[in-house]
């Protein structure tokens, strides 16, 4: 079989939004993206120098049937959870939660001098894997391995493997790779992929063509949405580029979301709510440790 190549196929700016109980962010794609991609839901920016844009944060909410992914870059972000779970994701930190049957949780970000700066990522659930106990992975930035090669670009593995190394996250129902890669200026990256597999990339410094056949440098702060094909490749600008990339196996189930919680049907929806208002919503709480 011919190897392919990803091309871009489309781009995402984003819409600037209010989350939480007062967080400015930039939503850039959600509720009316789906399913375009598939398995991933929601990829949220917060980034302020402004305390007032994120101090009040995400008081205790609901999820059931995503994954929640926060990755901060630079800050500290306070959270619990009604598995027991409490402590801070700092600068460079991962937190992977697996919701399943339903979990509580806040994420407090912290006051700070300079620049706050992190994402959430949203991704979906398989059908049969949606009331599953909740699972809770929070890995510290020492934990990711990193990779260099000779041209000077450097890919942190959160998920999935890159060059033989193997990222921290594993054994997760859509098989996903999160790599956050940074090319000095004029320098290519390139990397497999798994055909078949949903693959984006989002860049959050500098610019690059993320693909052979791009006529112009897609900037920071826009997703990069790929076609189908064996990897991708992607040409830093002169000021180099660093950049999120992310691929899973799409689930084809259909989606019924409201709000925190992510569904297959409508009447899956109507119960979760009423078990929140009951206060029978929470089905597994055994303490989890932070690795």
């Amino acid at each position: 079989m011919t190897s392919n190549v990803r091309t871009v196929e489309e781009e995402f700016g984003g819409l600037e939004a209010m989350e939480g109980a007062g967080v400015r962010l930039r939503r850039l794609f959600g509720h009316a993206e789906v399913p375009r991609l598939d398995p991933f839901l929601l990829l949220d920016h917060f980034r302020s120098s402004d305390p007032a844009d994120y101090v009040a944060g995400f008081p205790w909410h609901p999820h059931r049937g995503i994954e929640t992914v926060t990755y901060m870059l630079n800050g500290q972000v306070d959270h619990g959870d009604t598995l027991g779970n409490t402590g801070t994701i700092d600068s460079g930190d991962v937190q992977w939660m697996s919701s399943g049957s339903g979990i509580l949780h806040q994420e407090m970000p912290r006051r700070m001098e300079g620049m706050l700066d992190g994402f959430q990522l949203w991704v979906n659930m398989p059908a049969k894997s949606k009331m599953s106990t909740p699972e809770y992975r929070g890995v510290r930035r020492t934990a990711f391995p990193i990779v260099k090669d000779d041209a000077g670009t450097v890919v942190k593995v959160v998920a999935g493997t890159h060059r033989g190394a193997v990222g921290p996250v594993d054994a997760l129902p859509v098989d996903p790779t999160y790599l956050d890669v940074t090319v000095r200026p004029g320098e290519t990256f390139s990397a497999p992929t798994v055909r078949g597999h949903t693959t984006f990339a989002y860049p959050i410094e500098g610019a690059g063509k993320f693909d052979p056949a791009a006529k112009r440098e897609i900037p920071a702060r826009t997703v990069a949405v790929y076609g189908d094909g064996d990897s991708v490749e992607v040409k830093a600008g002169p000021e180099g580029v660093r950049f999120l990339l992310v691929s899973g196996r799409p689930l084809g189930e259909p989606v019924a979301w409201y709000g925190p919680i992510v569904m297959n049907r409508q009447e899956e929806l109507q119960e979760a709510i009423r078990e929140l208002r009951r206060g029978d919503f929470i089905k597994h709480a055994q303490p989890v440790v932070d690795g």
